[in-house]
Formats: structure tokens, sequence, C-alpha cells
């Protein structure tokens, strides 16, 4: 694995805008980068990352169905109890999802070790699935890259795939897409999800989370026109719909969700210590534990994380050596975890976190952030990366 300086391409902001990716510099600072590409070998990408990524997705699969069967366990994810039935439908009765990103600490050697799960509302996909793709192609064309130069992407085939499937299911081949108002990345990638939908021959209309309504007598929640929503994507966690006021009218109404309350399961990162405690000492997994009074000690070196945040929010790391870093956020209320401490790869000022896609069920790309500090945040680069 390793990081090397490349020109930029010819106007490449140009045509970011006209492909809507408006948010490629975010507060004045960039968000994109490219003047530089991160470089892994067939062999790294293929043993290293895609099979482990496979392997724990299988394993992430089996404790959702051990939590699905164990109000016990249920209790321990601080889930809402007003949500376990429609969780555990939702998985009994064989709801399809749609992607997650597993999260990364991987330096080119030795196996990659899982940070976090984003099974919910994972984000970087629209700079993951397709402008990067965009930038190989473009770079190639432009001898930046060689010739040969390829990338672990198959992530909008899959998706187009994955949508066709779902669209098998749903009611008149038509998914609404929502997420909240005034977040251009959010929008940006529904808008994306949209345009996939359409090209797996769905109807994609939109509406903002915050216009979703009830209507009395309706079996559906509707629409600004009071039409029933039969399927809906929402980029909008899980946690946070079972707190709104019409969370608790979820279970009651049959509106199909994408994704389906079981991920609010993969969502929580009290996944992390539950995966430890069912696949202890396996390659790729971290020790993590639920934090109370009767938590094993960690070693030197340790992460805390709430159950519930988003973009590095409320996270707290010590390194072995005693350096702290912490990250504010809204997430104060939240049972928590400590997870062993894992460094990052650090190329220059830059720590780098491979994100890894999955879409249905299976594998295929990544994506990678990079910050100068060792918590990934909302703020953290995209850089591309290639095979060569």
């Amino acid at each position: 694995m390793l990081r090397i300086d490349i020109p930029e391409r010819n106007n490449w902001k140009a045509l970011a805008h006209e492909l809507g990716f408006h948010f490629h510099t975010i507060g004045g600072e960039p968000y994109w980068k490219e003047d530089a590409y991160y470089q892994f070998t067939m062999e790294q990408v293929e043993q290293d990352i895609e099979a482990p990524t496979e392997e724990l997705h299988e394993m992430c699969m089996e404790l959702v169905d051990k939590v699905c069967h164990s109000n016990a366990l249920m209790q321990r994810l601080s889930l809402p109890e007003h949500m376990w039935d429609s969780i555990h439908h939702s998985w009994k009765s064989g709801q399809p999802h749609l992607y997650g990103r597993m999260d990364f600490a991987y330096s080119g050697t030795g196996p990659a070790k899982l940070l976090e799960l984003n099974y919910d509302t994972p984000t970087s996909l629209y700079e993951a699935g397709f402008f990067q793709w965009v930038w190989l192609e473009q770079a190639i064309e432009q001898g930046i890259l060689p010739r040969h130069a390829d990338q672990y992407n198959s992530i909008q085939e899959r998706l187009i795939n994955a949508m066709a499937h779902l669209g098998d299911r749903i009611e008149a081949r038509t998914m609404h897409f929502s997420c909240i108002k005034d977040n251009a990345e959010e929008r940006a990638t529904v808008h994306y999800l949209q345009d996939v939908a359409v090209q797996a021959g769905l109807k994609a209309p939109f509406i903002y989370t915050e216009d979703i309504g009830l209507r009395a007598g309706m079996d559906h929640f509707v629409d600004l026109d009071d039409k029933p929503i039969h399927a809906l994507f929402k980029l909008y966690p899980w946690e946070e719909m079972a707190d709104d006021d019409f969370g608790e009218q979820i279970p009651q109404l049959n509106t199909h969700w994408f994704e389906p309350p079981w991920k609010a399961i993969l969502s929580n990162k009290g996944i992390l210590p539950l995966l430890w405690e069912h696949f202890e000492g396996h390659p790729n997994l971290l020790p993590a534990f639920f934090e109370n009074a009767s938590s094993p000690p960690l070693p030197a070196g340790w992460v805390r994380k709430p159950f519930f945040s988003r973009e590095g929010s409320n996270i707290e790391l010590i390194t072995p050596s005693g350096q702290r870093e912490a990250v504010d956020g809204p997430y104060t209320d939240s049972p928590w975890i400590r997870q062993a401490y894992h460094p990052m790869p650090r190329f220059g000022n830059n720590h780098a976190l491979i994100g890894s896609w999955v879409v249905g069920d299976r594998a295929c790309g990544m994506g990678i952030r990079e910050d100068v500090g060792r918590i990934t945040k909302d703020s953290s680069c995209f850089v591309p990366h290639a095979i060569v």
C-alpha cells in the first residue's frame, strides 16, 4: 500500500459540478483530493480486503439472527422495545437489504482490522462507486496512470443489479428516496441512488424525510400528495427514526423500508463487542467490550465509542504511548463500548482509513478517507485508489 503523488486532471472541478459533485470542497477545504492516490496490488485487494469483508459480513448475518431471536440481546444493544417486533419480523420475513460499509485499518501487510460497521446510512458511496471510477478512466487517458491500472470497484454494477432485484418485490416497481433537508452530501448520495434505481428499471420519486406524512385510515406512510409510500429508501438512521414523533407508528404500517429495520442491529457500535464475544481471536477483529464496571481491562491503548454516533462524533481514544484525541458531538446520552486501539497507516501527516463496500451480500469495492487526526470525521478527505 503506497500513497503516490500525481498531477490532478485537467478541469476536474468543472466536471465535478457537471456531474453533481457539489461537495468536493467543504467550507473552503478540499474534501475530494486527487493530487495523490493509494496504490495496491491485486493480491492485497483480493486476500486482505475482499475476502475478509465477505467473511465478516457472514459473521454479522449470523449475529443478526441471534439478536433477532433474543430480547436479552436487543436490550443489551439498547434498541427501543417498541421496535423489537419490527426488527424481528423484518429479519424473519427475509426483507432484503441493499448495502453497507466496513471501515478497516490496513497498511498493506498483516490482516485488516475492523474498526466499525456502517450498515444503515453509510455515505461516501457516490465518491467510491462513481466519481473515483471516472477519475481512474480519465487519469489513464491523460497519462497520469499507466494503461494497465485498474480499480477495486464494481459498486455501481452491483447496485444496479441489487436494485433490479429489489424492484421485483415492491409495488409498481416504485421506491421513494429520502434524506433530510439542507445536507448537500446526503442529497447527492440519494440522488445518485435514484439514478441507479432508474437504470435498474424502477421509478424513483424523491421526498424529504421531514415531508413524509401520516394519514388516518392509511396503512402506509404518505407523500405530499397523500399517496401511499409502499417502499422507501431513507438516508436517516433507525435509532433517530425510532425516537421521532411518528416512530411508534412504524411497526403499525406496511411501508417497506430500505434499509430494513434489522439493520438497526448492525448500525449499533454494540455489535463490535458482540462480534468479539462470538468470534474471539478472529484475525480481522479487535478486542471490544461493553463499558461497565465489570469490563475486563484493555491493553494500553483504547478507543471509546457511543452505541449511536455518526462521522466520528463523540469518539475518544488514547494510544499506547498516552496520546489522547477526541471529537465532540451530540451523542452524549448513549451507552458506550471500548475497543482496543489499532493504528491506521500514516502517510506524511495523514492517517488512511479503508471503507470496504458490501452490496447484495457481496464485497465489491472500496473508498479511502484520510485525516491528520486518528479519528475519521465528516470533513476527512476522500482520496482515490488504483491497482497497479
